[in-house]
Formats: C-alpha cells, structure tokens, sequence
C-alpha cells in the first residue's frame, strides 16, 4: 500500500503524530470461546500494512492481552528504528490478582508498571503515557508529581488522559495543580468519540480546544456501526464481534443511529469511498481532533479504513455528517 497517511501536530505540543492511529487492543485478546482474537502474526502482519501506509503513531496498554501487546510491538520494533514511531501506551487497570497496590494511579504501581511497559516494547521511554482511567483513590498531587517525575528521568515524553466526559472537571484540576508546580501536564485526551456517540460535543471539546489538548479518540466506528454492514431489522449476524459486548445491539441499533448511518452511506456514494472510510475520514477533517485511533482484525479491513486518508469531503458534506442524527448533543456542534 502507498504512504498516504499525513502527520498533524498532537495539541500545542511540538510532537508530529500521524493523522491516524493504530489501536492494539485485539493483540493477544482472547474471545469468550478462548481464542486470540488477533495472534502474534497476524499483529506483525498488521503493523506491517500500518507502516507501509505511512503510519507512525501506534497506541497500546498494559493490559492489552494482559501485556503481550506491547511485547508483540517491541518484537517489531526490534527490526526498525524506534524513532521513526511514536508508541503511545497507558496506564490503570489490574494487573496483579490479590494485590491491592497492583491498580490504579498510585506511585508505587505506577513506578512498577512503567518499567515492565518499556521492558515489554524493547525502549527506553514512552512518547506518549496515558492514564487509562482516573483513580479516586490517588490524590492529583501524587499523580502529578510521579508522572512529571516519568517525564524528568527521560522514560515519558507526553503525558495524556484516556477519560470519560464526567472527568473532565479532574483533568482541569490536575493540569492547574501541575502549572502551580512547574509539573508537567497532560498534553493529550482520549475519549470515545464517533458520529453515533457524541458525548464529548460541547463542553468537553471546547474545553480542549481552550485549553490546547489534542484529542485521539477510540471507536471511531462505533464498535463496528459505521462500517454499515448492520441493517434496521436484522440484529447483530452471529460472526460480529459486538455480539461479544453487553447491550450492544440496544445502545447502536437504534432507529436515531441508522438515520445517522443513512446520511454516512449517502456521503460515502457521492464521494466513491465506503461507510467507515467516511466516518474516519470526517475526524480527521474535523478542526477539534487529532488523530482517531482505528484497529482492525485483517489487513484488509485495516487497509480499507486507512484508505480513509485520501478520502476529501467537501464543507458541504462534513456539515452533513456534523448534523446527522437529532440526539442530545447535535445542537452543541
């Protein structure tokens, strides 16, 4: 495949990061009948198509198939240089059974995790480290200063937040708490954000358009909604991963939802590209966000959702897409 993928500037930082990132979530994940979801070949196999496209940002966690994610990345890395990338992981979730300060955002698990992270990607600092969750439980102090402190010994570039709107308040807080100290603050966000789930319209994207945060949302696909293979009436066909999550066929398959979906085909006809080339292609014309982060189970489906850089939407046709659907938050865009 052609490079076609283009860098954008990540907030108001000076880091380069591609107009699409790669998400790794399905390495290493085993599906409710035990099998990995995406194995070690096939990872190397997508990584592959990622960067023959002209893909650089690669995004991860420790938990992702209980870390073989980032040890599959690094076994890549070891071929290539590592500078020619920019490896985004985080940080948050369990990953010691009966072990109350294997969690969270405390010092001592984030001390610990961040060690194993480049252990398991073969570097020696994350570009950019995100908080996978917000911790209750963990004053803003501590977590300021231990990850200003990640910063200052050279392991962390960028600090990011991988946080849900009702957070957004927390994010604040922390990044005045860190300007008060001379710490260094969180640069990043990465929320769920796709023309179905638009939550974060209004306060929270004006919050990091105000404040500078680059925004590199998840599921900009809605779980698989926006690729348009579901139709009103049908359900969810039984090979769909979405019918591995809860609920999910009430929360997308939704008469609102395919009213969205039919104006996404519409588009997707007059500019010869398909339904998830359009729906990734309008994050990345869209002037609040950064990068959107895609994942795919083949080559095929990850080239086709690359593609979606060369796709060009007119103003008219992004308005559209902007307007489509009537759900609570339409008239915050």
């Amino acid at each position: 495949m052609d490079e076609i993928i283009d860098t954008v500037r990540m907030g108001q930082t000076g880091l380069q990061v591609s107009e699409i990132a790669f998400g790794t979530w399905r390495f290493g994940r085993e599906t409710q009948e035990g099998n990995l979801e995406t194995s070690r070949e096939q990872a190397h196999e997508l990584l592959d198509a990622y960067a023959a496209a002209g893909g650089r940002f690669i995004d991860t966690a420790d938990v992702y198939g209980g870390g073989v994610s980032e040890e599959w990345i690094g076994e890549w890395l070891e071929d290539r240089d590592c500078e020619d990338f920019v490896i985004a992981s985080k940080i948050y979730w369990p990953t010691r059974e009966d072990d109350p300060n294997g969690k969270g955002l405390s010092r001592k698990h984030m001390r610990r995790q961040i060690d194993l992270m480049l252990d398991r990607l073969g570097t020696d600092y994350l570009d950019v480290l995100y908080i996978h969750r917000w911790d209750d439980d963990t004053p803003a102090r501590e977590l300021m200063r231990t990850l200003d402190g990640f910063v200052q010994d050279g392991k962390v570039n960028y600090l990011g937040a991988s946080t849900f709107v009702p957070n957004t308040w927390k994010i604040a807080e922390a990044n005045e708490l860190a300007e008060r100290y001379g710490w260094e603050k969180f640069s990043v966000t990465q929320p769920r954000y796709n023309l179905v789930d638009r939550e974060i319209e209004g306060e929270y994207m004006e919050f990091c358009r105000t404040r500078g945060l680059g925004v590199c949302p998840w599921s900009p696909l809605g779980q698989g909604f926006l690729t348009g293979k579901y139709e009103r009436g049908e359900g969810t066909p039984e090979d769909s991963t979405a019918s591995d999550t809860d609920g999910w066929e009430d929360r997308y398959l939704t008469e609102e939802n395919f009213q969205t979906l039919d104006v996404v085909r519409e588009v997707a006809d007059e500019v010869g590209a398909s339904e998830a080339q359009v729906a990734v292609a309008y994050q990345i014309a869209h002037p609040a966000l950064t990068a959107p982060i895609i994942g795919a189970r083949t080559v095929e489906q990850l080239e086709e959702n690359l593609g979606a850089a060369s796709v060009e939407l007119s103003d008219e046709q992004f308005e559209r897409l902007e307007e489509a659907g009537d759900g609570p938050f339409a008239d915050m865009v």
